[in-house]
C-alpha cells in the first residue's frame, strides 16, 4: 500500500472510521463545539499547524490558497515544526494516519497541505 493511501484527511467531527488508523487533530486551534472528553482523536498535534500569522492571513480564502500552500510548506522546513512533521511521518510509517481538522472546506486546508508532505517525501 502506497504512503498516500495511509494519510487522509478528515473533519474531526466526522464519524470515526475502521480504516482511520492513529486520528491526529493537526489545527492550532481546538475545534469549536467539541468537547475533549468526547473526541474521538489520539493526539493533538498543534506544533505542526500554520503560525498564527499565517492562517489568519489565509483566512480560508480559495484565492489564496495556492500562496497559502507556498508558506506554509516554508514554515515546515523550520525547526519548531519539523519535530511534529517529524513525528507525523513515524505514525504515517507504523500504519494508517487520519489527519483531522475543523476546516469546513477541508480540500483547501492546511491538513491537505500536510498529506502532501508526507506522501510525497
Amino acid at each position: 500500500m502506497g504512503q498516500s493511501q495511509r494519510v487522509r484527511v478528515r473533519r474531526v467531527y466526522d464519524p470515526v472510521e475502521e480504516a482511520d488508523g492513529s486520528r491526529v487533530l493537526v489545527d492550532r486551534v481546538w475545534p469549536r463545539g467539541l468537547r475533549k472528553d468526547s473526541a474521538a482523536l489520539d493526539e493533538w498535534c498543534k506544533d505542526v499547524a500554520p503560525s498564527t500569522e499565517l492562517r489568519k492571513w489565509y483566512g480560508h480564502d480559495p484565492v489564496k490558497y495556492e500562496e497559502f500552500s507556498r508558506r506554509y510548506r516554508a514554515e515546515l522546513r523550520d525547526t519548531a515544526h519539523e519535530q511534529a512533521l517529524q513525528h507525523l511521518r513515524e505514525l504515517a510509517q507504523r500504519g494508517h494516519l487520519t489527519l483531522l481538522t475543523a476546516t469546513k472546506d477541508y480540500e483547501i486546508s492546511a491538513a491537505v497541505v500536510l498529506q502532501a508532505e508526507l506522501t510525497h517525501r
